[in-house]
């Protein structure tokens, strides 16, 4: 355990009163337990996201280009006529869809999600951070399994870890849920799906965002080219391959 830790844990979740419950978290903590689990929930682009079925825990990497992906339609929205699309993929938490509805007023955004058991996890975030209900929506299904329309951005941080690599702490691999990690063979067999199936889901001049492994990108640039019309793969803020832009 860090200190840092055990300070925002003191702070966050008990007001600085170290109560009974708080040693027990302490437990919690030296077993591995990673302390968005045990607080309850995390920041996220000024959204609190809470972790009530355990999804995967946003990233900081994940944080910084969907802050990114924000700006992108922040521009666009000064030319549309509607308020934009946004579809989460592989929404979890619902964490980066959270976070464009809270930083987009003018967007209507969808949050897909196969394991059903994260559907309260994301109702409760969509409450607790103000959202409009009237705004969003929740479809279960696999990928684009129960989606039928089209959308302006397309965002997605799918299981993409490649079993072979697997860089994953043990901590992650102890108590976070496989299936939101490990992307099967290269790490690339959720990422080639989506890569083939979004664009007959993505407007006109729609865009798909991608977070994925720095050793992905040559391959995703090569699925790129032939279902889309370009691709750019960018940096996250520690320098790092982290995301892919495609644009139809």
């Amino acid at each position: 355990m860090e200190r840092q830790e055990i300070d925002w844990l003191l702070n966050e979740k008990y007001q600085g009163e170290k109560t009974e419950g708080f040693f027990i978290d302490l437990k919690r903590l030296a077993s591995g337990e990673p302390l968005g689990y045990v607080i309850g929930h995390v920041p996220f682009l000024g959204c609190v996201i809470h972790l009530d079925s355990q999804p995967l825990i946003p990233r900081p990497e994940t944080e910084f280009w969907t802050l990114k992906a924000i700006e992108t339609m922040k521009e666009a929205v000064g030319s549309a006529d509607r308020p934009l699309r946004i579809l989460d993929l592989c929404a979890g938490s619902g964490a980066i869809g959270i976070a464009v509805a809270k930083h987009m007023p003018q967007s209507l955004v969808d949050f897909a999600e196969m394991d059903q058991q994260h559907t309260a996890t994301i109702e409760r975030n969509i409450k607790e951070n103000n959202i409009d209900s009237s705004r969003v929506r929740i479809i279960a299904g696999d990928l684009f399994e129960n989606i039928t329309d089209q959308y302006d951005f397309i965002l997605t941080n799918p299981p993409y870890i490649d079993p072979s690599l697997d860089r994953t702490e043990q901590n992650v691999k102890n108590f976070e849920p496989h299936l939101a990690l490990y992307g099967g063979t290269d790490g690339m067999e959720l990422i080639a799906r989506i890569i083939a199936e979004a664009p007959q889901h993505l407007s006109p001049s729609g865009q798909l965002w991608i977070e994925h492994e720095p050793e992905q990108s040559e391959m995703i640039s090569k699925l790129a080219d032939i279902h889309f019309k370009a691709v750019q793969t960018l940096l996250d803020q520690y320098d790092m391959e982290r995301y892919s832009v495609l644009k139809i």
